[in-house]
């Protein structure tokens, strides 16, 4: 089970960090990431880390600005996103899987959470 929490509005320029907490994964290590979905859009994966080693892999819309980083003993896992634009506007939503070597892409990804609204005004 994956919950998101930490959406919001922010101004273009601004920053907003999300939280994802798993349950029920009793992997050493696995791959958890975080993709999103604008209106009329497709959903783009944007981040994952391979949770046991901590390499991780971003969109290049997104790299050097957002960080995904994790909590291994907690099982949380983090989005922070700075310099929010309001291309970035959308559902963002947790995503997990075994992992297989090295993670695949998110959007592959076969667990999900719910979502959370992210929405950047300019």
């Amino acid at each position: 089970q994956l919950v998101e929490s930490g959406g919001g509005s922010v101004q273009a320029g601004g920053s907003l960090r999300l939280s994802c907490a798993a349950s029920g994964y009793t992997y050493s290590s696995y791959c958890m990431g975080w993709f999103r979905q604008a209106p009329d859009s497709q959903r783009e994966g944007v981040a994952r880390i391979a949770t046991g080693s901590g390499n991780t892999y971003y969109a290049d819309s997104v790299k050097g600005r957002f960080i995904i980083t994790r909590d291994k003993a907690r099982d949380l896992v983090y989005l922070q996103m700075n310099g929010l634009q309001p291309e970035d506007t959308g559902v963002y939503y947790c995503a997990a899987d075994q992992l297989y070597g090295t993670c695949r892409d998110v959007l592959e990804f076969p667990a999900r959470g719910q979502g959370t609204q992210v929405t950047v005004s300019s």
